[in-house]
């Protein structure tokens, strides 16, 4: 596999029959930040018409969290804790890729509130939106970079704060997604690691069946609903099209390296309906020991669901050292994407953060409440 990977990097090579091995850009630093409060199916009951089994059967989602800070403070930290795993500090980092759709700002980036919490003064940042597919897209980004020898050191946050957009008086959409962040570190190396192959897509025609309609400058300023964002969500066509988008994205990925299913060692799905999962699961012909799912605890978050899953799967222990790691995942946009990481030879992390969120002193229910009131005054209630 590693003459795929090779490059002439001088005309007196090709002479000579020299060849250089192109650096490799394996992640040598991971961690993830979960907000502390507990949002469960049974309390989504007390503000909307659901139960938990009308919840639990459909997605497959048990409880999700709400954050009491800012998501930057979310990426911040899970940044912090991919730095300690991987022995660096926040100057060595020459680049902060943050995947979100629900920046602190839109001017400025996100990004900038992030490395200004990190004191990653060495670092350019920018804000990368691919919705649901934003980490796979950052990675992917990140690992061209070092790569080509543009940057040494990148760190890619996914972090996205879907609850913010949500009309918490309807159950359809907004049982779905809750607040998270998950980073990883990217450096370079000579052995074939890390990201080796991706794919990565978008079926534009359809963006409008997932879509925060309202959300951007097409927003009328001053109008009479402010505060609340229309969201279209159709669910059996955006199950069809995340199973046929991921599908695709990972097939090629496993094409473009001769590799077959049975050579995955763990596949990390985006997090988004245990349905979709399975579906996944079967059409790639490979048994759910081998799928990572953790959207019972976190529902979809978004941008941070495979960083996130990937970050827990190490610390479980399911991945070794050489492993090949297939994840994908698909959002709105209609976005999707897969790769292929082999691992490389550490699964341990160097260190340990020991920073944690501020403290919160609320249920969060709590914390979702003026959100609550607030749609139900727009909704006439």
């Amino acid at each position: 596999m590693a003459e795929v990977f090779r490059l002439l990097h001088n005309p007196e090579d090709y002479e000579s029959g020299k060849w250089t091995v192109m650096r490799y850009a394996n992640i040598t630093g991971w961690g993830k930040c979960l907000p502390p409060a507990v949002l469960t199916n049974q309390d989504l009951t007390q503000i909307m018409d659901t139960s938990d089994e009308w919840i639990s059967t459909r997605t497959g989602i048990k409880e999700r969290r709400i954050t009491h800070v800012k998501y930057s403070e979310l990426a911040a930290l899970a940044g912090k804790r991919a730095l300690a795993a991987a022995g660096l500090e926040a100057t060595d980092i020459d680049m902060i890729i943050l995947a979100t759709a629900a920046p602190d700002n839109m001017i400025p980036n996100g990004a900038s509130a992030v490395q200004h919490q990190l004191g990653a003064t060495n670092a350019a940042v920018f804000d990368l939106n691919a919705a649901c597919t934003g980490f796979v897209y950052g990675l992917s980004l990140a690992t061209a970079m070092v790569r080509s020898g543009s940057v040494d050191r990148v760190m890619v946050i996914g972090v996205d704060g879907i609850p913010y957009y949500l009309d918490w008086t309807l159950r359809d959409v907004s049982v779905l997604f809750g607040d998270a962040a998950g980073a990883v570190i990217v450096e370079p190396s000579e052995a074939e690691s890390g990201l080796l192959a991706d794919k990565l897509g978008c079926d534009g025609d359809a963006r409008d069946i997932l879509m925060a309609c309202d959300s951007g400058a097409v927003r009328e300023r001053f109008g009479p609903v402010d505060g609340l964002f229309e969201i279209n969500f159709e669910g059996q066509e955006i199950f069809k099209r995340a199973v046929r988008g991921m599908g695709f994205a990972m097939n090629t990925v496993l094409d473009k390296l001769s590799l077959k299913p049975e050579d995955v060692d763990l596949v990390i799905p985006h997090q988004a309906n245990i349905r979709i999962i399975e579906t996944l699961a079967k059409r790639l012909n490979a048994p759910m020991d081998k799928v990572m799912v953790n959207i019972e605890k976190y529902g979809n978050t978004s941008a941070a669901t495979v960083p996130v899953a990937l970050c827990e799967a190490l610390e479980q222990g399911r991945i070794k050292p050489g492993d090949n790691v297939l994840a994908a995942a698909f959002g709105a946009g209609l976005t999707w994407g897969a790769f292929l990481v082999k691992w490389g030879d550490r699964v341990e992390p160097l260190g340990t953060c020991d920073d944690e969120l501020p403290p919160c002193d609320k249920t969060a229910l709590e914390i979702l409440q003026p959100w609550v009131d607030g749609c139900r005054r727009a909704a006439g209630e």
